[in-house]
């Protein structure tokens, strides 16, 4: 279609050459615009090409194809691991979710405990499976009501970035983002800053280890190679419903709300306290910060929640496993644990 434009030319950062000084009164252009493409003289991608000759200035409007050079973020760091959240949400809903999540998690323990008591059921004449498979119901319970409490605070603020609550099983060996290949240097990573660790305890702690009757690791150890049932059990616990928990909790909602305010790096050690504190076993505190804070690095390279849930979900899973086959060779795990203290 043809077009008129009447218009008066000054200095305009959307031209892309200088006009004469001699051109500056109203002049009438004819240019041409192609079916099809919309015309506006904001529209980012049209450009506009202004030559003159002998007095006529012709306007010639194309689209613009080229690649722009990406906007460089936070004062041009290109490390993924150094770039913050664009969060959308203020301290009020951090606050209001976390306090939520909590009460939602712990609630919903005691109304489980409460239902089988009132059920009739009495925990110490079942057997190991049973006791298992209780276990296990529990835990699902737990993980969609506290990700359901989760999502339903957060969801006023949709559409949410594209790098928040992301679970992406696309290129998992990709070398910038890859969530398998993160994944696997992650946990190797971790492997080696929690054994340099347990190490540096040892020495200055001597020879003396924390008592860990409260752990939940211990109070699993009656179900751990009682049977394939209670194993599968476990390995759906700790494997799988604990990490899909507990990574976007931790890592996919506080984690990226304290970048807001903190550097990702800074961010990546505050979530890795939370998180081994909120697990109540202060002799493991380091350890669990240590593997927190592998989780969050991993996650921040990434951008990917499956990249930390691999890794949580391997370790915990290698655990049992490992557990599981030296109890079958007759090993006393209880021993063995208390004595990797």
């Amino acid at each position: 279609m043809a077009a008129t434009l009447y218009t008066s030319f000054t200095h305009s950062s959307i031209s892309t050459r200088s006009l004469s000084s001699r051109i500056s009164s109203p002049i009438k252009a004819h240019f041409q615009i192609s079916e099809g493409l919309p015309f506006s003289p904001l529209t980012p991608d049209l450009k506009l090409r202004i030559t003159s000759t002998r007095g006529l200035c012709t306007i010639c409007c194309f689209k613009n194809n080229t690649p722009e050079e990406p906007v460089k973020k936070e004062n041009g760091l290109s490390w993924p691991i150094l770039r913050r959240w664009d969060v959308p949400w203020n301290w009020q809903t951090i606050s209001l979710t976390s306090l939520a999540c909590g009460l939602s998690f712990v609630l919903t323990g005691l109304i489980e405990a409460a239902s089988i008591q009132y059920s009739g059921l009495k925990i110490e004449e079942l057997s190991l499976d049973e006791k298992a498979e209780i276990l296990f119901a529990d835990q699902a319970i737990a993980t969609a009501v506290v990700i359901a409490v989760l999502y339903s605070l957060t969801k006023s603020f949709s559409p949410l970035p594209d790098d928040i609550y992301r679970y992406d099983w696309r290129e998992p060996f990709d070398l910038k983002k890859g969530w398998l290949l993160w994944a696997g240097i992650g946990l190797g990573g971790a492997l080696a800053a929690i054994a340099a660790t347990g190490a540096a305890m040892s020495f200055f702690n001597g020879e003396t280890p924390p008592q860990r009757e409260t752990d939940a690791l211990v109070q699993l150890l009656p179900l751990i190679g009682s049977s394939p049932i209670s194993t599968a059990c476990l390995l759906g616990i700790t494997g799988v419903l604990a990490p899909i928990l507990e990574e976007t909790v931790f890592r996919g909602f506080f984690m990226v709300s304290l970048t807001k305010w903190l550097p990702t790096p800074l961010a990546v050690l505050v979530s890795a306290s939370v998180f081994a504190g909120a697990h109540l076993t202060p002799g493991e505190f380091p350890q669990l910060f240590v593997l927190g804070t592998a989780l969050g690095l991993s996650y921040a390279q990434t951008r990917n929640l499956l990249t930390p849930i691999m890794i949580h979900a391997f370790w915990n899973s290698g655990v049992i496993l490992l557990l599981t086959f030296l109890q079958l060779q007759g090993y006393d795990i209880k021993e063995l644990i208390q004595a990797s203290s």
